[in-house]
Formats: C-alpha cells, sequence, structure tokens
C-alpha cells in the first residue's frame, strides 16, 4: 500500500512528489510472457522451427501487428479478436493457415491460459517502489489496456502494492488523451508538474504526458535509437534513483 504523499523524489528531472508507470514492457516483461507462450501454444503448427525461427515469429506477433491492438483500443475489434488476428498473420508468414474453426479457437484459448503465468515483473521494479515507499512518495499505474485485465497482469507479476490503476475503460479514452494521464495524476493528489510519468513508448508514454503536463520519460531498455526522440530518457528504473 503506498503511504501518503509527502515526499519528494530527485531525479536528474528535477524533484517530483508522485509517479506513475505504463504497465506493459515497463513494470512487468509483457514480450517475454507472450512470445514464451506462443511457442508452448504453436510448437505442434511449426514443428522444427529453429530458434531464429521462433524469435522471427515472436517478433512479428508482438512488434509487428501492433496495428490490430490500435483497432481494439478504437473499439474496432475485441481484445481475442485482435489478438487471433495478430496469431494469424505470425503463423501465416510461416505458411499456416489457423482458419476460423474449431483449431483457432483452441488456439486462443491456450494462449489466454497458458500466457499470464508467464507474466514476471522487471528486477529494477521492487527496488524502486520500495524507495517511494521509503520517501512516501505515492505512486500508480496508467495502462492503454482495461482495468481489470491490467489489475490481474499486475497482481499476477507479484505487484499488488501498486494498487492505483487506469485503464482505458477508466476514462474511456486510450493513451495519448490527456485525459487518461490526468485521472492518474488527479487520483494520486499530487500536481501534473510534479509527477513523474515513465513508460516504454516515447510517443504514448514520454511524450504523451508531457503534453499532457506530467514529466514523461521514456524508459528506453532495449537502447533503440533516439534520433526522433529528444525528450527524458533512462535505460532502466534504478535511474530514477540515481
Amino acid at each position: 500500500m503506498n503511504h501518503p504523499a509527502g515526499g519528494a523524489l530527485h531525479t536528474e528531472f528535477g524533484a517530483v512528489k508522485g509517479v506513475l508507470f505504463d504497465i506493459d514492457d515497463t513494470l512487468v516483461d509483457l514480450e517475454f510472457s507472450m512470445t514464451t507462450a506462443l511457442r508452448d501454444v504453436s510448437e505442434h503448427l511449426l514443428p522444427g522451427l529453429d530458434h531464429a525461427g521462433w524469435e522471427r515469429f515472436g517478433k512479428i506477433f508482438t512488434h509487428e501487428t501492433t496495428h490490430f491492438f490500435d483497432r481494439y483500443l478504437a473499439g474496432e475489434l475485441t481484445f481475442n479478436e485482435q489478438r487471433l488476428l495478430r496469431g494469424r498473420a505470425a503463423l501465416g508468414h510461416f505458411g499456416v493457415d489457423l482458419g476460423e474453426g474449431e483449431e483457432a479457437r483452441n488456439w486462443l484459448t491456450s494462449y489466454a491460459r497458458i500466457q499470464p503465468g508467464y507474466v514476471r515483473a522487471f528486477a529494477d521494479v521492487e527496488p524502486v517502489l520500495d524507495a517511494l515507499d521509503a520517501a512516501g512518495i505515492p505512486y500508480g499505474a496508467v495502462s492503454n489496456n482495461v482495468h481489470d485485465y491490467q489489475r490481474a497482469k499486475l497482481d499476477n507479476a507479484g505487484l499488488q502494492r501498486i494498487r492505483l490503476l487506469v485503464g482505458t475503460d477508466t476514462v474511456g479514452v486510450p493513451k495519448p488523451d490527456p485525459a487518461i494521464y490526468l485521472e492518474g495524476v488527479r487520483l494520486l493528489g499530487i500536481p501534473a508538474a510534479e509527477t513523474l510519468f515513465v513508460g516504454d513508448n516515447p510517443l504514448l508514454d514520454a511524450e504523451g504526458a508531457t503534453a499532457a503536463g506530467l514529466l514523461g520519460v521514456w524508459l528506453n531498455r532495449t537502447g533503440q535509437p533516439t534520433k526522433q526522440f529528444t525528450g527524458r530518457e533512462v535505460s532502466t528504473l534504478a535511474e530514477l534513483l540515481a
């Protein structure tokens, strides 16, 4: 449980009195859980696929089919529809037609059952939360997915201590709409200008939060090139405490 507000975290970006985090690939290693579960449920469809092939398979699902997730956020697809379309695209790259029948339903059901078991927090998360608790700095999460799904994800990752959670259904809009960040700020009870927002997406997390009046920070865990990004950036959450 978060401590009452009253402390300040001194960062290279200035003193902050509240922190909001993105969840997927910021607090929780979603890519690991997705790609591991994908292999479990797809090995019978791709017998003999080598390591490079599985890496390619995972990359298609996690990075190259996100337009389907965007359509889900826009209300054009259900969550399961976008997930199935992404799986169908990844399998199709290797010549497998998942189709529309029982095989597709079984694949989707199996993935949905297995994937939560692989959810885990990054190693740098708990030390940062410990430091925030010790300093009396409130924190929470703002996510581009619905509240209950993300609540279960945090709990599965052992992050029950993050009680404040804003999902897309909380205010009816996704990032980068200012309203979703500002709802997190309102729940923290801290002015936006003194609230750090940290996430792995430079556009939706760093730039979107900054445009809403927060101190947006890009968590660039993978060392992506930064020529297009000129804002605040860290490579690990631990850097916030430096």
